[in-house]
């Protein structure tokens, strides 16, 4: 486990745009891949920055950018408050979200402590949606979902351009996202040749892998953290 440094740092979005963003990394500063970690729809908060934090110590240069920077600089609602969560969601759009990512991706590229050709994303919840939509849009060379909503059916065209391969996680138990969402996922992978892993787990929720939630379950979290290090490095370390 290495020693990191951390950082918030200001990035310029192509709309016009500033974002708040937080950055850990490798305090050792040798070359290392970049990734992009999105956050659940709770904002950069606590959990998101320790998942930040877990990562840079397993060598990664990692960014979570704030993704409710129009309309919520800053926002780090509480789990049991989904109400004041609503107006940001619902703010988002697919070209804005792909944009914020451009700008964190951007970042890490003029970082020179980040290898080139060597950056990937990973996203929880409404993160996992933000990781569908920039491996759609970025020269990315992995991406991890984490049980990502809202992709049924208006997004499911952007798995024709999905430029990495792409790690999915389900939680059975999981009402949130229908079973048949999940299908057509999978079904429209496979129909545009894409590469992909498709993990459920069948005594997990959605948010399972949030330790700072009721839903969280440690034996899917465990799992899903060691399959993720193993996917990630082997597309981009």
């Amino acid at each position: 486990m290495e020693s990191i440094r951390k950082q918030n740092v200001t990035l310029h979005v192509s709309d016009g745009t500033s974002m708040n963003a937080y950055v850990a990394s490798p305090s050792d500063d040798a070359k290392a891949p970049g990734l992009i970690v999105f956050q659940e729809a709770f904002g950069v908060n606590a959990h998101i920055r320790d998942v930040t934090e877990r990562f840079a110590k397993e060598g990664y240069v990692a960014i979570a950018p704030e993704l409710f920077h129009r309309t919520g600089a800053g926002f780090d609602g509480a789990y049991d408050n989904f109400p004041a969560v609503m107006p940001h969601m619902q703010a988002l759009t697919p070209d804005g979200i792909i944009a914020d990512a451009r700008a964190a991706f951007d970042w890490l590229q003029n970082n020179t402590q980040v290898k080139p050709n060597a950056t990937a994303c990973v996203g929880f919840c409404m993160g996992g949606r933000a990781s569908f939509l920039a491996n759609s849009g970025l020269p990315l060379q992995a991406a991890v979902s984490f049980y990502g909503g809202g992709l049924v059916p208006t997004l499911l065209p952007r798995a024709a351009t999905q430029n990495a391969p792409i790690l999915f996680f389900w939680g059975s138990l999981d009402t949130h996202i229908p079973k048949d969402h999940v299908r057509e996922v999978v079904d429209i992978m496979q129909q545009f040749e894409k590469t992909f892993v498709n993990v459920e787990f069948s005594d997990a929720n959605h948010a399972f892998f949030c330790d700072a939630r009721p839903a969280y379950k440690k034996t899917a979290a465990k799992q899903a953290w060691v399959l993720t290090l193993q996917f990630l490095k082997t597309y981009v370390a």
